[in-house]
């Protein structure tokens, strides 16, 4: 203080050894939070408001339609544990389109990768001898589905990093050339006759929900459910905890200062590519071990489609995947449950508004919260 002027004294730092964060910091990480949260909320929001004029439409009361909707899905164990087998499968895609888009690239071949994936284990189930237990199988079938998954993502990242080549072209040619290739290979060399699916696997075949909890009877439920609940958590680990995540998300934020730091981005797309491919060829595992023990043409049903819904809505998060994977689940298999009253189309058309619905309102909030902040 000089001449009775007040001088600022600067603002007092936390204790040391407190353990809280510095005030900005807490800020950030807040608006962080907040940025992720609120976005699928307010799609939710839009959605259910647009669901409710659809039921309107025809004649129907929205309450009935989605007390339906539960009651069909998590009101009864055997709607509960087919909403887990198609989350299960889901959380796979998901996270494999999310590493994807982490890095910068889009991949739209989850649906041949899946394929691959399932294909691959089943041929490995059909080699390897009868009666080795699970546990000595499992790495067997997680590697080979992997491996599958891997190669046929592998191509379109090569492609990218050597040549340039655009990954969604790559990706949409090889979901028809993979596909075409399996079923070519199901009909003529693999099936059982008078079926359009391998013989079962000899060994390693995984135990339904229902041997552990009997409610769970019927439903197509299995152990798979929890190599998807770990491979989120190492997909969390490796993308914010590794060194190599940190520039997988470095390139996909800013290639080239990606680049200028050091960083190989041709590497990284090539890496990312291979790594989401194997990531989609492990959800085939919940069908050929868990479900029904052997490879069938089409038993991926969209799901490695549906799994760019999940990654959007999840906002790339491997936590979000895992959530946005039980809401798709949720109305997939609801919309057998309400049918009986309204057309289960109408959950598909929810599905399409939830999309656009993140996809719009992700800028929108973000500019009110920036503003507001």
């Amino acid at each position: 203080m000089t001449g009775g002027a007040v001088v600022d004294r600067p603002a007092t730092p936390a204790p040391a050894g407190s353990g809280a964060p510095p005030a900005p910091a807490r800020a950030s990480r807040r608006a962080q939070i907040e940025e992720a949260i609120l976005p699928p909320i307010v799609a939710l929001l839009i959605a259910a408001i647009v669901g409710d004029m659809l039921i309107l439409s025809y004649g129907q009361s929205p309450g009935t339609v989605y007390r339906l909707l539960i009651d069909g899905t998590w009101g009864n164990a055997y709607g509960l544990g087919q909403v887990l087998y198609k989350a299960t499968t889901l959380t796979f895609t998901g996270l494999a389109v999310a590493i994807g888009l982490r890095a910068g690239l889009f991949n739209i071949g989850a649906e041949s990768q899946l394929a691959a994936g399932g294909f691959v284990a089943a041929l490995a189930g059909i080699l390897l001898p009868s009666g080795l237990p699970a546990l000595l199988t499992l790495p067997l079938y997680i590697l080979a589905a992997a491996l599958g998954g891997g190669i046929v993502a592998g191509i379109p990242g090569a492609l990218k990093a050597r040549f340039g080549a655009h990954e969604v072209i790559t990706t949409i040619m090889l979901n028809f050339i993979v596909l075409a290739l399996l079923n070519y290979l199901i009909a003529v060399h693999f099936k059982v006759p008078d079926t359009l699916h391998t013989p079962d696997i000899h060994a390693g075949a995984l135990p339904r929900l229902s041997a552990i909890a009997p409610a769970f009877h019927g439903s197509a439920a299995n152990i798979v459910i929890l190599l998807a609940a770990l491979t989120a958590i190492a997909a969390w680990w490796f993308l914010f905890r590794t060194r190599a995540g940190f520039e997988l998300r470095a390139t996909g934020l800013q290639p080239l200062a990606a680049e200028y730091g050091g960083v190989h981005v041709g590497t990284v797309w090539w890496r990312a590519m291979a790594l989401s491919g194997a990531l989609a060829g492990l959800g085939g595992l919940n069908y050929v071990l868990g479900y029904k023990h052997y490879y069938e043409e089409g038993f991926a049903g969209g799901a490695g489609f549906l799994g760019i819904a999940v990654a959007i809505v999840g906002r790339s998060h491997p936590l979000g995947v895992a959530l946005a994977s039980l809401l798709f689940a949720t109305m997939s298999q609801g919309g057998l449950a309400v049918n009986a009253i309204v057309p289960k189309q109408i959950v598909d058309v929810l599905q399409a508004v939830v999309i656009i619905a993140v996809a719009a309102s992700v800028p929108e909030v973000r500019r009110l919260l920036r503003g507001r902040r």
